[in-house]
């Protein structure tokens, strides 16, 4: 079963580490750690397709893509992909 273990978060940019502090503002104003939500404010719903690198705690103030923070995903989409091919047939489904 796949697991998300080998996933590493840190910025692209300078490879500083998210702390679990709340470094992020979304534009209602809420600040939160975003990658507790994948980068979704849980105050508004807002989803962030872009991260910056917070400056204050050791960051390099870089915005980039929210996805290019997590290093590792490769592995883990080929991981569920081959689960995906041997999984069981749908019994009582027509074929597609």
């Amino acid at each position: 079963m796949a697991t998300d273990n080998s996933i590493e978060i840190y910025c692209p940019s300078c490879h500083w580490e998210p702390d679990g502090g709340a470094h992020w503002q979304c534009r209602c104003g809420h600040v939160w750690d975003t990658f507790e939500t994948a980068g979704t404010c849980p105050q508004c719903r807002y989803r962030w397709r872009v991260t910056t690198c917070p400056s204050q705690p050791g960051g390099c103030g870089v915005t980039s893509p929210h996805i290019d923070w997590y290093h590792g995903l490769e592995a883990l989409v080929a991981e569920l992909v081959e689960e995906a091919l041997h999984a069981p047939a749908a019994i009582g489904c027509p074929p597609a």
